[in-house]
């Protein structure tokens, strides 16, 4: 028998069980554990769009569209139903470096066939990409501010102005630090650049928030406007409002150059003044100032429009300025007029081209053409229009007096023109198919037609080729018969405000063939020429031809009784 344990024993392993553990021995960090917290650290932010909720397709409201694979109104019956995915892959920005992005396909193999859906991680393969979105306030359009009674006056302080900032205050940096005056400085105006005076810049009256003229507009460098507003007067304190005098208009010289100091008055170039009934005169005389006073209830010499005329050099420097008024009288009960203002630029040494709208073609506009010489810009058609022409018809019908007889042709309007040529046995093919080519085309037939109908002649992208084409029989006399232009053209732009555009331009000339008249004898020809005007933005009507044919055949007695 073995012999029992000795107390002293006992109590040291007791003593041994209530001591406290010793502190274990620290061991060093695995590379893999830092690299992966390091990597967590770096990693990119949660997403903010869920790409499981975007659907490019989804066009129809609370109906499946066709193919959509995203569409949350479709259900598994209609996914069966489906040939494709119209849009495979969703996903948020793709300037992102990583992001979430939607897959869908179908699985044709399946009975019935079903759509499969996950969610895989993109990754952008460019050096330059957005690692985060930062910015809450660029993921979300901000609600405007509606105006009401209470806050329209602060409305209109900040933005009835000519510019505005939209940027939060905590982006306004000391710009003038960083950006010297001297560094912004230029030598000449850029196209849209402000028309600076000595004292700030030429003011052009428009309506901003309503129709009454706000003086806070600028003149925009080559850019031609026309406004119209609406004016409150007071026929006791006419001869205090600024506006409606002359002085308030011309006052200001303008600077020849932005920020310095060549100045440039502004010259009258004309007086109209007009009565009471609308009947306007011209004045011989306009060195003379015509400032608004009283007289027999009467405020006579108001300023009812301004026609500012710009001209400048071709590297951007203002060196004449002039200006022509139409003055008024206004009636004691009147308690608002309408005033006018219009600006227009000019290059020195050429002459003032009009325009055909601003900027898409206006109906009824003659449409713009001219020519390019090798290495320079488009000239304007040197023709009594400056527009493309066609043969213009006259009484006698006679094709060899109605050569140079030209008619513009005016956009949108299909026109149709002809003469009759009367040929004899000695007349010459030659001579004759040339005669009848400069009736037909005209001396100098253009080359380009302008896109729009402000387009500028050193814009040559704004700017059509003519495409010439000529059918004609295999004889030995051709002599051209008829000239067809087709313009095609499109609605470009919002669809609230379409603006015409002109894309394609075709001129086809039909020859015929010209036989030998037996001695004596004479042929009278018909000569024609037309304009088509085709809008290829409007859809095109379904063809006969794209209905599909039945080839069947019928019983021979199948409508019996029938004939």
């Amino acid at each position: 028998m073995a012999a029992p344990p000795r107390l002293g024993a006992f109590f040291v392993l007791i003593l041994l069980l209530f001591l406290p553990p010793p502190p274990p021995l620290r061991a060093e960090e695995p590379a893999d554990t830092r690299d992966t917290a390091q990597a967590r650290v770096r990693s990119a932010p949660a997403p903010v769009t869920d790409v499981a909720r975007l659907c490019e397709c989804d066009l129809l409201v609370a109906q499946c569209d066709t193919n959509c694979c995203c569409d949350p109104d479709c259900s598994a019956e209609d996914f069966s139903l489906f040939t494709t995915c119209s849009i495979p892959v969703v996903m948020g920005d793709s300037q992102l470096c990583s992001q979430k992005a939607a897959v869908y396909s179908l699985d044709v193999e399946a009975n019935p066939p079903e759509r499969i859906f996950k969610i895989i991680d993109q990754v952008n393969p460019s050096i330059f990409c957005i690692h985060a979105t930062n910015y809450e306030q660029a993921l979300y359009f901000k609600s405007p501010e509606i105006p009401t009674a209470e806050n329209f006056d602060e409305l209109l302080d900040k933005f009835g102005g000519a510019t505005f900032s939209a940027e939060p205050d905590s982006w306004n940096l000391d710009t003038d630090a960083q950006n010297p005056p001297e560094a912004n400085e230029t030598s000449r105006y850029e196209y849209g650049a402000p028309v600076q005076t000595e004292d700030a810049f030429l003011r052009l009256p428009s309506p901003v928030v309503s129709s009454w003229c706000s003086d806070a507009n600028p003149a925009g460098f080559l850019v031609n406007q026309a406004t119209k507003c609406i004016r409150s007067v007071s026929v006791e304190k006419c001869d205090s409002i600024q506006a409606l005098s002359m002085l308030f208009y011309i006052n200001s010289s303008i600077l020849a150059v932005p920020k310095s100091s060549q100045m440039v008055n502004i010259t009258v170039q004309s007086i109209v003044v007009q009565s009471v009934n609308g009947m306007r005169t011209l004045l011989s005389s306009s060195e003379a100032l015509r400032l608004p006073m009283v007289l027999d209830e009467l405020c006579i010499n108001a300023v009812l429009g301004v026609n500012y005329h710009i001209t400048h050099t071709d590297t951007g420097e203002i060196i004449e300025a002039a200006a022509a008024f139409v003055l008024g009288a206004i009636s004691r009960e009147a308690l608002s007029i309408e005033q006018s203002f219009e600006i227009s630029f000019t290059q020195e040494n050429t002459q003032p081209v009009p325009l055909s709208g601003n900027p898409g073609y206006v109906v009824g506009l003659p449409v713009r053409a001219g020519f390019q010489p090798q290495g320079s810009g488009i000239i304007q058609s040197s023709n009594k229009h400056s527009q493309l022409t066609i043969l213009h018809s006259t009484s006698t019908q006679d094709c060899l007096a109605a050569q140079g007889a030209r008619a513009p042709v005016l956009f949108g309007y299909n026109m149709i023109s002809g003469c009759k040529l009367r040929i004899t046995a000695a007349m010459k093919c030659q001579p004759l198919a040339q005669t009848l080519l400069d009736v037909l085309k005209g001396q100098s037939f253009p080359e380009f037609v302008a896109s729009f109908g402000n387009s500028q002649a050193q814009d040559v992208l704004d700017w059509v080729p003519i495409t010439q084409l000529h059918i004609s029989e295999q004889s030995s006399c051709q002599i051209p018969v008829s000239l067809g232009i087709e313009i095609k053209w499109t609605k470009y732009g919002s669809l609230v405000n379409p603006q015409a555009r002109i894309v394609n331009v075709t001129a086809t000339i039909t020859s015929s063939t010209l036989k030998q008249l037996p001695s004596g004898r004479e042929r009278i020809i018909p000569v024609t020429s037309s304009v088509v005007f085709t809008d290829i933005s409007s859809p095109a009507e379904p063809s006969y031809k794209a209905w599909p044919t039945i080839n069947i055949k019928l019983p021979f007695d199948f409508f019996y009784p029938f004939v």
